[in-house]
């Protein structure tokens, strides 16, 4: 999920927003968007939640070309209104266009950090906004809490011009996608290839190479991708996660990840790029 270009973005709430912004609401992490089951999902205006009386805080976004963004938080049993349905991020792939749907994730993200950082995680008072910057501040300590962004690491290992590739226990079906793992405490985004390559399929890399980056509100990730070349070892999957890992030619590739995560543009780019090799 890329912001689109035409987004500006903005945590200063205008004193009035105007009707027609476009209201990312969201309950129990869910996005409300209008329309049912079987309809394309719509984002809704601020309008048209007020007219259903689905009012919750506003976090403001910014501006996607000259139009307000919102994010709303509403309480957790909060229930769908007539004529909207509560939709999880990942059902909307492909079904909301790409602009709308980065700006989903960066709403949901900010959503989450509100619901979860009511309270003071050192004295336990509630907190509130601080002024001037997107920031929770504790009354009674001064604790200050940001939203979070966990960084995480991809790699796509290759052998010549075979790729490694694994398949996790909580994938759908038979798909296989490149490694991946959180950044640890003290890490470097190389410390953690090294260690997450060794860990889950026993192999030491080189040549690591960055690729791109994307933000993947699930719940607040920072993917942050690479491609690395192998430096030895046995390859076998090591870690109890991976359900399989094997090294597949280019002409014999198993299910890939959807094209909206990052990492099917690393694979299909690294595909292409071994392919003109040939």
């Amino acid at each position: 999920m890329h912001t689109p270009p035409e987004f500006s973005p903005s945590h200063h709430l205008p004193a009035v927003v105007a009707d027609s912004a476009l209201a990312f609401a969201f309950v129990d992490g869910k996005l409300l968007v209008a329309g049912g089951a079987d309809d394309p999902p719509v984002v809704p205006t601020l309008a048209e939640l007020d007219a259903a009386g689905a009012c919750g805080v506003q976090h403001y976004l910014g501006e996607l070309s000259g139009i307000p963004c919102l994010a709303l938080v509403l309480a957790d049993d909060t229930p769908a209104p007539a004529g909207f349905r509560a939709a999880g991020l990942r059902s909307l792939f492909f079904a909301l266009p790409e602009s709308l749907l980065a700006l989903a994730g960066r709403a949901f993200q900010i959503a989450e950090w509100d619901r979860t950082h009511r309270y003071c995680g050192r004295c336990a008072m509630p907190m509130r906004d601080r002024a001037g910057e997107r920031a929770k501040e504790c009354p009674a300590c001064g604790h200050i809490a940001y939203p979070r962004n966990s960084p995480a690491m991809m790699v796509l290992v290759t052998r010549g011009s075979d790729l490694l590739l694994a398949r996790s226990h909580r994938f759908p079906g038979a798909m296989y996608s490149a490694l991946a793992g959180f950044v640890e405490p003290g890490e470097t985004i190389e410390d953690c290839i090294h260690r997450e390559v060794r860990e889950e399929v026993g192999v030491g890399v080189t040549g690591i190479t960055y690729f791109a980056s994307q933000s993947w509100p699930f719940p607040h990730s920072l993917m942050i991708a690479y491609t690395a070349e192998y430096a030895g070892g046995d390859m076998r999957p090591c870690d109890e996660e991976i359900a399989d890992a094997q090294w597949f030619t280019l002409d014999a590739l198993p299910s890939l990840p959807n094209r909206v995560s990052i990492a099917r543009r690393l694979i299909d780019a690294t595909i292409e790029r071994l392919r003109q090799l040939r």
